[in-house]
């Protein structure tokens, strides 16, 4: 008898039975021998159980017999159930009585409901491990579609689901693919044409989509670039050109496009996704439309988008006209032209989060295929399973905490004809700051408020003169002579005349922070006022002895250092910007 016969007996799970064989590549019920059974009537052992062959058991009943004992309990219970007490009973916990006794209860046969219960569980392990298989096959090819790009140092190896992270989403004016040899530059190399750097929060409550106008003037900086013979290439930097050459001209790849947007905002992507024109032809036909307002009836001879006013449904080649459109849009320009796009992502964020979608497997699976299909990536997010955790954690954030915003521009001031644009350097900066010190441009409710409590508590209290601090700084991914630096401005200008330079950091680190022991505390205040430190810079920990042998405090330059003397307080309020969020339907206009 297999394990489904005998049960639960040997512990033997039947959807454990289930294995490949490797001849055939198909899964089959195998049963490993079992240790031998106590005495059952009618069972058999297994051929070589014991050393011999298949036999009976002497005390075993025939089948003949085993009838005439069923017919013989058949009558007696017929008998009980005439009369008007029925029959004890017997106890569950006595042990059955030895089998071939007259007027004894024969051991229960198993039913054919828990027969085939039990083969049920062996079929569903089978259909189990049959569609768990084709899926881990599937996500094979899903890989198999995205395309990876080695952009070296610029893009970060991996993905952490626990940090904030920035990604660069290039959308290229390449005119590759079918039917898009129509459209404009047919010869494009495929520079940065559309391009939003997404910056998702630590606790997820809120993200920001800051969108870069291609026609931006920029400085693009020095770009090493991998070549297909493994070896690296430096394209030289080009000063005072637009955003978009960043990408393409010249050979730059999207890690130089990448380097330029660290070169403006200050903020470094950790890795990007590039798509071309067929991403938003596939990807609106996946979903079944993307819908879209218009301020008013639309009729563009250059794009070949002709819409009503009010809401429409696009998709596929006139979904990618609507994204192209800008002589339609407000002053005719890019910037108008990013508004219409952003409120197009609005859209299709709603529709590919929405039940319709995600409660319709063919849906789901033709928007995996165009979505892995359309799709270029560096190597460090280039597996399938990277890009759900990435798609999983921007899902828990609420699309009313979505902000979309474009880095504040004014016209160029060099050209007549203001055909481009330049940075706003009174209004740009705390945009970037916001983005970069994880600041929400919605109110949010914040899961860390607690810590954050805890973090301003430090800076509140007594602080020690100038003087009587004593610090050691290093130098942990700041800017080469950053911590020199600040020991002269500490001494020469703020009296801290305490302070001695050791050197670099044992690791790099994001964050500046300052290490202090509690009897320290009045001291780490002083310098994180000097400094213009925020409480959660400030570490409760331990102090260390400096070159005099003496206690001292920790100062360690991060990344985020900007100079001696530049405050590094996180702003607590994003600006007040021209925004719009993903749950709002915008009419273009």
């Amino acid at each position: 008898m297999d394990a489904q016969g005998r049960g639960r007996a040997d512990n033997i799970d039947p959807a454990d039975q289930w294995v490949l064989n490797p001849n055939t590549g198909e899964y089959e019920l195998r049963l490993s021998p079992s240790s031998p059974q106590s005495s059952v009537p009618g069972q058999r052992r297994p051929k070589g159980e014991g050393g011999g062959a298949t036999r009976r058991r002497r005390d075993a009943p025939t089948d003949q017999t085993r009838q005439t004992r069923e017919t013989q309990q058949t009558r007696e219970t017929r008998q009980t159930r005439g009369s008007d007490v029925p029959a004890q009973r017997r106890r569950r916990t006595e042990p059955e009585p030895p089998p071939g006794r007259r007027g004894r209860r024969p051991v229960k046969k198993k039913s054919k409901a828990k027969k085939v219960l039990a083969w049920t569980a062996g079929g569903t392990a089978f259909v189990l491990v049959a569609i768990g298989t084709a899926g881990y096959l599937y996500l094979k090819h899903l890989e198999g579609n995205v395309t990876t790009t080695d952009v070296g140092s610029a893009a970060k190896n991996g993905f952490s689901k626990d940090d904030a992270f920035n990604i660069l989403i290039i959308g290229t004016d390449k005119r590759t693919g079918k039917g898009n040899e129509g459209y404009g530059d047919k010869g494009s190399v495929g520079h940065a044409d559309t391009n939003i750097l997404l910056h998702v929060a630590k606790d997820r409550t809120n993200a920001t989509a800051l969108s870069i106008p291609r026609d931006l003037i920029v400085n693009v900086p020095d770009c090493p670039t991998k070549q297909p013979d493994g070896s690296e290439k430096v394209v030289p930097g080009t000063d005072s050109v637009r955003f978009n050459t960043s990408l393409g001209q010249d050979d730059r790849d999207p890690g130089c496009t990448m380097r330029t947007v660290q070169q403006v905002t200050g903020i470094m992507p950790d890795h990007f996704m590039m798509v071309d024109f067929n991403a938003v032809k596939t990807l609106t036909s996946a979903v079944g439309g993307v819908d879209v307002c218009l301020a008013h009836a639309v009729n563009d001879k250059e794009s070949h988008l002709k819409l009503p006013a009010g809401p429409s449904k696009v998709e596929g080649e006139q979904a990618l006209a609507f994204v192209r459109t800008r002589h339609s849009w407000g002053n005719q320009g890019d910037l108008d032209r990013i508004k219409a796009q952003q409120a197009f992502m609005a859209s299709l964020m709603r529709k590919m989060s929405s039940g319709d979608t995600l409660t319709n497997p063919s849906k789901l699976i033709d928007l995996a295929e165009a979505a892995t299909k359309a799709l270029t990536v560096d190597k460090g997010i280039g597996s399938v399973g990277t890009l759900k955790d990435i798609a999983l954690e921007l899902k828990k954030v609420p699309p009313k905490n979505i902000s979309f915003v474009t880095v504040p521009v004014r016209d160029n001031p060099a050209e007549k004809v203001h055909a481009t644009v330049v940075v706003d350097q009174a209004a740009a900066p705390p945009v970037f700051d916001a983005i970069r010190n994880d600041v929400s441009f919605t109110e949010v409710k914040k899961k860390q408020k607690a810590a954050k409590d805890a973090a301003a508590a430090r800076l509140k209290g007594s602080r020690s003169a100038p003087a009587e601090v004593r610090v050691r700084i290093l130098n942990g991914g700041a800017d080469p002579g950053s911590a020199q630096q600040t020991l002269q401005w500490l001494q020469t200008q703020q009296g801290v005349l305490k302070s001695e330079n050791t050197g670099n950091a044992p690791a790099p680190l994001s964050k500046t922070t300052l290490e202090y022991a509690p009897d320290q505390a009045a001291q780490a205040r002083e310098l994180a006022h000097l400094m213009g430190l925020s409480g959660s810079a400030l570490k409760p920990g331990k102090s260390v002895t400096n070159s005099q042998g003496l206690p001292a405090m920790t100062l360690t330059l991060g990344k985020d250092f900007k100079g001696a003397g530049v405050s590094l307080t996180a702003p607590s309020k994003a600006p007040d910007v021209d925004k719009s969020t993903a749950d709002k339907v915008k009419c273009a206009s």
